[in-house]
C-alpha cells in the first residue's frame, strides 16, 4: 500500500460513493453568524480586515439578526466593543453593557434565534489582556471570577 501503488479512485468515481463515504457535511444549520456590537444608534462601521462584516449599533444589529434568521442561520455570536475600557473590564459584566443591550434587543425581536456570547475580556480592559492583571501578570483566579460574572450577566440579559 505504498505510493503510488494504492489509488482509491474507485471511491471517487460517482456521486453516490462520494456522498456515502464523506466524513463531513456542512449545511446552513451548522453556521453561526458573527456580530460586533457597538454603542450608539445608526452605526454601521466596516471592519476592514473582514470584508462584508460591520460593527453595528443595536438597532442595526437587530435588523441584521432578522436577516440572518430569514436566511436559515440558527445562531449569532456576539462580540462587544465598549465605549470605555478599564483595568477590571467592568463593561463586560455591566447590566447595561453593549452585549447585554444587544442580547435584549435581539431576543425582543428575534426570540427563537440562538445567541452565543463572547466572554473574553480583552476588548473591555485598558491593557488589552484577556484577564485581570496583578503585577503585570494575568491573575487566573481573579480572571475566573470576572468571566463568571460576565457570563451570568449575559445569561440574565
Amino acid at each position: 500500500m505504498n505510493f503510488p501503488d494504492y489509488r482509491p479512485r474507485r471511491l471517487r468515481k460517482n456521486e453516490n460513493f462520494r456522498r456515502m463515504i464523506r466524513e463531513t457535511t456542512l449545511s446552513v444549520d451548522n453556521l453561526i453568524y458573527p456580530l460586533f456590537a457597538v454603542p450608539g444608534t445608526k452605526v454601521k462601521k466596516p471592519i476592514v480586515s473582514m470584508p462584508g462584516i460591520f460593527q453595528l449599533s443595536v438597532d442595526h444589529l437587530v435588523r441584521e439578526t432578522q436577516r440572518v434568521k430569514a436566511l436559515g442561520i440558527p445562531a449569532v455570536l456576539l462580540f462587544g466593543i465598549p465605549e470605555r475600557k478599564d483595568e477590571i473590564a467592568s463593561g463586560a459584566m455591566a447590566a447595561d453593557g453593549i452585549v447585554q443591550r444587544a442580547i435584549r434587543g435581539i431576543k425582543e425581536k428575534v426570540p427563537d434565534i440562538l445567541v452565543i456570547t463572547d466572554v473574553c475580556l480583552c476588548e473591555y480592559t485598558n491593557h488589552g489582556h484577556c484577564g485581570m492583571l496583578e503585577r503585570g501578570e494575568v491573575a487566573n483566579d481573579a480572571t475566573l471570577e470576572v468571566l463568571a460574572e460576565t457570563a451570568v450577566s449575559h445569561a440574565k440579559a
